[in-house]
């Protein structure tokens, strides 16, 4: 690696002070997984790096609160927030989501922000917060503005993040009477990535489906809704032949792209499979306790 400064800031304040939107080798650094295999690479030559380890303790909170809304500082380790009994109780397909999002050694490092920010189309959690309908709190020296965790990946590695803007946190409504669930299909291989991931929440209605989500990862270049997927259960009791509807309908509208782990077709087919097993994961584990 080439040298390179490393700075680690006492508040948010002084990190953005560090910041420069014009210098593409200036970045923030959270855990640095995926950073430091860039790095070594010699893919991303870094003129100063900003830590972001000191930068205060609201990025690194995990808070549930009274109502089950969840808050989660953007440098809170996904070890924390796999551990959190807070989470496990009120958030549940979060807690098994993170069991097999890489591997433990990577969780203990890797944070919620940088997970996040590096906008990897095989991550596992931006879908899922996608389907519970989650916020980020976006930071920078003009102030703060919240956005929608669904359109924050703009694109292959990229976010709506500007580049003097840092993700201070994750907001995550109440799951309440929704249903949720995370699938993914993986060899569970050295790189661990997944052929595709598919998550799906909905508020359970009186035994029928309100507001569903279907969201794909992995197979697509960035997380994906499957409105005609989600269009065929709304409104309907989830037995087993509205799930295979909306299996059928998922493989027909989901942009899959082709690559080591699967061409098109065999992604098509892995996209109509599992959104049905997802639908039926959710309907029969049910939500939060309370």
């Amino acid at each position: 690696m080439t040298p390179f400064d490393l700075v680690e800031p006492s508040s948010l304040s002084e990190a953005f002070g560090l910041l420069d939107p014009d210098d593409p080798a200036v970045r923030p650094l959270a855990g640095g997984t995926a950073l430091m295999l860039l790095m070594k690479s010699g893919f991303f030559r870094p003129k100063r790096l900003v830590s972001l380890r000191a930068a205060g303790e609201r990025l690194e909170r995990i808070a549930v609160g009274p109502d089950g809304a969840a808050r989660i500082g953007a440098m809170a380790r996904l070890a924390a927030l796999e551990r959190s009994a807070e989470m496990r109780r009120r958030f549940p397909v979060i807690a098994e989501t993170l069991r097999t999002l890489s591997n433990v050694r990577v969780r203990n490092v890797a944070t919620l922000g940088g997970h996040l920010a590096h906008a990897d189309p095989h991550s596992d959690l931006p879908p899922v917060l996608i389907a519970l309908d989650a916020r980020l709190v976006l930071a920078g020296a003009r102030g703060e503005r919240t956005v929608p965790v669904e359109g924050f990946t703009t694109g292959l590695y990229e976010t709506a993040c500007k580049g003097d803007e840092l993700i201070v946190e994750a907001a995550i409504p109440p799951l309440g009477r929704k249903r949720a669930a995370y699938l993914k299909c993986t060899t569970r291989s050295a790189d661990d990535w997944p052929a595709l991931g598919v998550a799906v929440a909905w508020e359970d209605s009186g035994g029928t489906v309100a507001s569903p989500r279907v969201v794909l990862g992995a197979a697509t270049e960035r997380p994906t809704r499957l409105e005609a997927a989600e269009a065929t259960i709304a409104g309907r009791a989830l037995d087993d032949g509205a799930a295979a509807r909306a299996g059928e309908a998922a493989a027909d509208e989901a942009p899959v792209v082709g690559d080591s782990r699967g061409s098109v077709a065999y992604k098509k087919h892995l996209v109509k499979v599992y959104v049905v097993r997802a639908l039926r994961a959710a309907r029969d584990r049910g939500g939060a306790t309370a």
